[in-house]
């Protein structure tokens, strides 16, 4: 058996790409455009593993997705916890779960799909504004 891919539907495109790419260093690895099912597939990798992450884009779609806790998470290991939760932060996005451990943090993506991060290695030091830092929301 082969590990493929984990699909995600998104109703803004643009938005989601965003948030794979420069969020989370994810790279565009192919695009298809259904023209008769109104849809477009893009998948994306981090050029270190197989896996690779879906991305359904279906045209017409105009409320957003509901259910999106149903789906349980996608979990990315990252080389430094902090910087990455700084950096989605200057973007935006919400650090849901913040990693006070310094190995664990949680963040959503635009279409509200949970987002696990973990830290490579071994756990980082317990570290300000991170440890202070209380949870948002539901991750």
């Amino acid at each position: 058996m082969e590990f493929l891919h984990t699909m995600v539907r998104v109703k803004d495109l643009d938005a989601s790409m965003n948030f794979f790419e420069k969020g989370l260093g994810l790279k565009e690895l192919r695009r298809k455009e259904y023209e008769a099912g109104r849809f477009t597939l893009v998948y994306l990798g981090d050029g270190i593993t197989s896996h690779e992450v879906e991305l359904t884009y279906n045209w017409d779609q105009k409320e957003a997705y509901s259910g999106g806790r149903n789906f349980g998470h996608m979990a990315f290991r990252v080389d430094d916890i902090y910087a990455t939760c700084a950096h989605l932060q200057s973007m935006g996005v919400t650090i849901l779960r913040p990693p006070r451990d310094g190995y664990m943090a949680f963040v959503r993506s635009p279409d509200q799909i949970s987002i696990e991060l973990l830290q490579k290695g071994e756990p980082l030091a317990p570290a300000s504004p991170w440890a202070e830092m209380q949870n948002t929301g539901e991750w």
